[in-house]
């Protein structure tokens, strides 16, 4: 046995039997560190892709919102989740992101900023870095405040931007007439049109290769120097500044990237529906974020893409239910409704899982998992 994990160590690879016995430091920091996970993705991806050719149209533009508010999810659990950096301002990120990138890609003779760049490789990485820039200059006050005072601060953000956005006629269009969202074209090709492909399969591909870039990039982040400075800061800052950890520094770095993943989802949110206005940013949506990670799971991507996953299909099961319990009525005038059931569940929804389980729905998984590893056995 020993020879065998000497062999094993010298050549980098695991004794056979045993995937989850790492024999080299290159194994542990591995992206896919079992043969399981990586049958596992492989599938999930095979899925995905062959998705947009078996399903129909609004089911694809329901995934796809999920995929772009995914990351957004994993966008806040950076700051929230790995950081420890409490955020509730989330949607004032997110719009700077959409506003952003719809003036880039807008058209200059329209009644709204607008300065015609329509390529998706402009206005979105515009669009991130314009965020980010609003995170930088929030960040200092992290390294003040923590805990409920960095939160009040954060939801300050939300309620400022509303304001900005609703007086700000020129770029948004002003409440309850908004503004056409970024256009998105690739290589010269309108992907929100219609041609050999419908619209909805071309932007179920593009936002399913978009999460699947940002959450590669967000998971090697966590794995290097950065992501283990970002968990020294959350689980003591103190004891961090002790061992060498620039405080300062890793919290702003932290609201940067976090708010440069929240810009990016802001651009491409609502290219779905083709248009947004100022109240689509508003407190709910922060909520709606936070419940994302709660739900899915902190301080874990997979847990985001489910939580987010997982929030974007509430609507279509609660849309359902006037069939089901005829008290509740669709209508938004009436009470009760389907919009105010919506907003009761994700608080419950947060309570619930706060309470009974903290690890969400990646903590649930994992148990199965490893109920399964160890069956027939308890142990």
């Amino acid at each position: 046995m020993t020879a065998l994990l000497e062999r094993g160590g010298r050549r980098g690879r695991r004794p056979r039997g045993r995937p989850l016995l790492h024999t080299s430091y290159k194994q542990d920091m591995a992206l896919l560190d079992t043969p399981g996970k990586r049958r596992w993705l492989s599938a999930l991806l095979v899925i995905a892709v062959l998705a947009p050719f078996m399903l129909t149209d609004d089911i694809l533009q329901l995934l796809a919102v999920g995929f772009v508010a995914s990351i957004g999810a994993i966008g806040l659990n950076i700051v929230t989740g790995y950081a420890g950096q409490i955020s509730l301002g989330h949607a004032f990120f997110l719009a700077i992101g959409a506003y952003t990138a719809a003036a880039v890609s807008g058209d200059p003779d329209g009644k709204v900023i607008g300065f015609g760049v329509t390529s998706i490789l402009v206005w979105l990485p515009l669009a991130g870095l314009a965020a980010a820039l609003a995170g930088v200059i929030v960040a200092p006050l992290a390294t003040r405040l923590r805990g409920l005072y960095l939160a009040i601060v954060t939801l300050g953000l939300v309620f400022l931007g509303e304001h900005i956005f609703k007086e700000w006629d020129s770029l948004t269009g002003g409440p309850g007439v908004g503004r056409p969202s970024a256009v998105p074209e690739l290589f010269g090709i309108r992907l929100d049109e219609a041609g050999a492909y419908s619209k909805e399969q071309k932007l179920y591909l593009l936002m399913l290769v978009m999460l699947v870039l940002f959450a590669v990039l967000a998971r090697n982040l966590m794995r290097s120097r950065v992501g283990r400075a970002f968990a020294a800061v959350r689980d003591r800052d103190i004891a961090a500044a002790i061992i060498g950890v620039d405080l300062r520094r890793y919290k702003l770095l932290a609201f940067a990237i976090s708010s440069f993943y929240a810009g990016v989802a802001g651009a491409l949110m609502y290219t779905v529906a083709g248009y947004f206005d100022p109240g689509s940013f508003n407190l709910l949506l922060s909520v709606q974020f936070i419940a994302m990670i709660l739900i899915g799971g902190v301080a874990t991507v997979s847990g985001s893409i489910m939580g987010a996953m997982f929030i974007t299909l509430l609507p279509r099961i609660t849309r359902e239910l006037p069939g089901v319990l005829p008290f509740i009525s669709s209508e938004s005038k009436d009470t009760p409704n389907v919009f105010q059931v919506e907003t009761v569940l994700y608080g419950l929804l947060i309570i619930i899982f706060l309470i009974l389980e903290p690890r969400g729905l990646f903590g649930i998984w994992t148990r199965i998992r490893n109920y399964w590893k160890a069956w027939p056995f308890s142990y």
